[in-house]
């Protein structure tokens, strides 16, 4: 059964419902600050794959819509973040990301540990390292038809495609714990820097248990102009941004459209106002807000909806050791690597849940997971420029190169 963008979009809602449902009703979800994306979708990819197994009945969605759901979140994220900011976050930024290289080989060598005692090849072990978690479900697909040419690994694609889906989902939901157990262990509170607009409270939010102790500076209101001059800055910047990307390209470089958008975003918000300065700037207001959290929180319920869990049945014990020892391995990494070099203060609670939604899954997860707990406890513009910057840029070029690195030296 093949749906088109208009019930996409529409299931895409009652998933988002769901999860919102769910995070009412189960204390669990709510006291862990899990993302009601990840609630919502992962029941509804159950719900699916029992239609499949019951009735052999496949739902299959429109996805282009979801795609350009992220090049919108991204160009937001690019639009709240002044040099200002990004100035502050240069050091942390450093930190992370040679932390994150360090961790890639990590994560490999785990899941070549765990090839070794499983009696499985050393390319498997690769696999269900940095190319699907780290890497997530576009590094697995890219890297397949290699391991199936010349190393035989017939499943390469389905192992890296179940090793993907699952750390998408564990990363969703151990990043929430991990930040509520740092946050309350050490007793930390937010800056009182003003807010950034993702990740933070505003009038369309249902009301956390505990509200943020950083004062709000969302104050521009949800109406019309507010609204359409946020469509506008944001349509603007994609369109600078997909131009980057060509010329990028042209150089031999090839990013995701998605990062060029959220550098063209950083540039419109910073060189606009002093170009315009009679121009109502949307910087920090309730509109870009809410355009945010809606197309963060589409993206993710489409990408867990649309899960084929039922083409993960046949993969064995294997690959479930192996997740089990990579979540084991993350959480001890983030609570006693990232957390105490990232400075072990509120920033650094909400970074950790952010990078083991990254190290397990992908960018939007951190961003998922960050987003869970700042709307709990208050925000962190840092964690929003920093973990980013280096999930959506410096850990796909890093890894790329590790990866061949390691099938050198181990193949």
């Amino acid at each position: 059964m093949v749906m088109d963008v208009r019930q996409t979009v529409i299931m895409a809602i009652l998933v988002l419902f769901l999860g919102k449902y769910l995070t009412r009703k189960v204390a669990f979800l709510q006291e862990y600050n899990i993302p009601e994306p990840v609630s919502g979708g992962l029941i509804a990819s159950i719900l699916f794959a029992i239609l499949y197994g019951a009735f052999d009945i496949e739902l299959q969605f429109s996805l282009a819509v979801r795609d350009n759901l992220l090049i919108v979140f991204f160009t937001i994220i690019g639009l709240s973040s002044r040099i200002t900011t990004l100035l502050k976050g240069g050091k942390p930024l450093i930190i992370l990301l040679v932390i994150a290289v360090i961790y890639l080989f990590l994560q490999n060598f785990t899941g070549l540990t765990v090839a070794q005692f499983t009696q499985q090849l050393p390319e498997v072990g690769l696999i269900g390292g940095s190319i699907s978690l780290s890497g997530g479900h576009g590094t697995a697909i890219a890297w397949a038809p290699l391991f199936v040419d010349k190393y035989n690994i017939s499943n390469a694609m389905e192992i890296g495609i179940a090793c993907a889906t699952f750390g998408l989902i564990l990363g969703g939901v151990i990043g929430g714990p991990i930040a509520k157990y740092l946050i309350s262990h050490y007793k930390l509170e937010p800056s009182k820097e003003p807010e950034l607009t993702v990740g933070t409270l505003h009038q369309s939010k249902l009301q956390p248990k505990k509200k943020p102790t950083a004062p709000q500076s969302i104050v521009a209101p949800i109406d019309y102009h507010h609204m359409l001059n946020s469509i506008l800055i944001i349509s603007i910047s994609i369109g600078l941004g997909l131009g980057l990307n060509v010329i990028i390209s042209n150089l031999g470089l090839h990013l995701p459209e998605f990062v060029t958008c959220l550098f063209a975003g950083i540039i419109v918000i910073n060189l606009g106002p002093l170009i315009m300065p009679n121009l109502t700037w949307p910087e920090r207001s309730r509109s870009l807000a809410l355009i945010s959290d809606l197309s963060l929180g589409l993206f993710l319920a489409m990408s867990l909806m649309s899960l084929q869990l039922w083409t993960l049945g046949g993969l064995g014990g294997p690959i479930l050791i192996m997740l089990a020892a990579q979540v084991v391995i993350v959480t001890g990494f983030v609570i006693f690597v990232v957390f105490p070099l990232m400075g072990k203060d509120y920033d650094a609670a909400v970074m950790s849940a952010g990078y083991a939604g990254l190290a397990l899954g992908a960018t939007p997860t951190a961003i998922a997971n960050m987003t869970a707990v700042t709307e709990t406890f208050g925000a962190s513009a840092k964690a929003f420029v920093v973990v980013p910057l280096v999930g959506a840029f410096f850990i796909d070029i890093a890894n790329a190169l590790i990866i061949q690195f390691l099938l050198d030296v181990f193949t």
